[in-house]
């Protein structure tokens, strides 16, 4: 009897780093085939006096799913963690996860378990998974960088149909 062999994983996560570091890690999160569930990004179309249409800036107009998701990124800002910036588009979520210094290891947490207990928790609430397996992590090395990542957060609906993720 043959043995299946697993093919090997590559390796995403820094070798040897320790995630629960304090720190800021931008965070990508992608859903399972990439099916847009999460949120719309709506552009309003207004009309003026003269008669003239404008179109609005882009926003975010959140599923009942990507509700949920907001919901738990609001409670998963306890103990050492803290989630400020952050954007939930249609078929991902970006998030600046910040893990706080803690005088102690009691209730410290790592980004593997912030993202993890996120994860979860709609899986919870949907029945199944909704996630890819995997998430992407970068880890902020300077305030410039910092601001940029934030920057980016804020404009995603701008640039949807740009987006890497975007899937009509």
């Amino acid at each position: 009897m043959m043995d299946k062999i697993s093919p090997k994983r590559k390796q995403i996560r820094l070798n040897r780093y320790d995630y629960s570091n304090s720190g800021a890690y931008y965070v990508t999160v992608c859903t399972k085939g990439r099916r847009c569930i999460l949120s719309d990004v709506v552009v309003d179309i207004s009309t003026n006096a003269v008669g003239t249409t404008a179109l609005g800036r882009p926003h975010i107009v959140l599923s009942p799913i990507g509700e949920c998701i907001n919901d738990c990124i609001k409670i998963a800002n306890t103990g050492n963690v803290e989630i400020k910036n952050y954007i939930i588009m249609p078929n991902h979520v970006h998030m600046v996860v910040c893990l706080l210094p803690t005088t102690d290891d009691r209730g410290r947490s790592s980004l593997q378990q912030v993202v993890r207990n996120i994860k979860s928790y709609t899986t919870k609430n949907f029945g199944s998974s909704i996630w890819q397996p995997r998430f992407h992590e970068h880890i902020i090395r300077s305030r410039d960088e910092h601001k940029e990542i934030i920057k980016y957060i804020h404009e995603n609906p701008l640039h949807w149909r740009e987006d890497r993720y975007y899937a009509e």
